[in-house]
């Protein structure tokens, strides 16, 4: 009998997600906020987690957070890296419970806001990069997790996201993101935030790359048309 009802509890518990872990992809909340679309973004690696907020039509850039994170039973825990918010705050360490609903991801039991996870689409780019120099590589000196000051780029399941940051002070120098796609050669970026200026939403910026082992070579034009080779290193 006990066994019975110990098997009951754990159905419903797993039915809402209590017991149940993240998976690793891009989910995206969208509601209506007066006239504006508001667009909740999240993007989930086995160890890494950012959540941006952004409006379209028109487009502004409102906050984003990110750092590593943990899975409790019913809630989440990141060890922020950045936190737009953190001069307001103070908040580096963030927490949220959550479950799930219907499929989406629910966060602080707000059933009005569903995470619904994005369709899987694998590309060769996926994962977390940090730049490490300016190319060509002729054994430079690099960034890397021992800089404090930091632009990671995420890509994942067809979104992408870059951010710079300084890890220590917790400043926010800029953010940027959208839709991405990787395919012999060619990376094409669609943007739908920027931070530093909206107006730049909708463009689409198209350049080479090439993976050398842990390195992500990126080459072509900047937002300026200056010619620019970055070179990244895997995370």
């Amino acid at each position: 009998m006990k066994r019975l009802i110990f098997c009951a509890i754990a159905s419903v518990l797993s039915a809402w997600g209590v017991w149940a872990q993240i998976s690793p992809g891009a989910y995206k909340a969208v509601e209506m906020h007066g006239d504006t679309t508001r667009n909740h973004l999240l993007l989930v690696s086995d160890n890494y987690i950012i959540h941006t907020t952004y409006d379209s039509q028109p487009a502004h850039f409102i906050s984003t957070m990110g750092g590593f994170y943990e899975i409790g039973e019913d809630s989440l825990r990141v060890d922020l890296e950045f936190n737009t918010d953190y001069e307001k705050t103070g908040e580096k360490v963030h927490r949220v419970s959550y479950g799930y609903a219907d499929g989406n991801l629910i966060f602080n039991e707000n059933h009005a806001r569903p995470y619904r996870r994005e369709p899987d689409l694998d590309q060769p780019l996926d994962g977390a990069w940090l730049f490490a120099t300016r190319g060509p590589d002729t054994g430079q000196e690099r960034r890397g997790d021992n800089s404090a000051r930091k632009t990671l780029k995420f890509l994942n399941n067809g979104y992408f996201q870059w951010v710079a940051y300084n890890s220590e002070t917790m400043d926010f120098m800029g953010s940027g993101g959208g839709r991405y796609a990787a395919d012999q050669g060619i990376y094409t970026e669609q943007i739908q935030f920027f931070s530093r200026d909206d107006s730049r939403v909708g463009a689409e910026l198209e350049f080479s790359f090439e993976r050398k082992g842990d390195d992500w070579h990126h080459t072509g034009k900047n937002s300026r048309g200056e010619p620019m080779y970055e070179i990244w290193s895997i995370r």
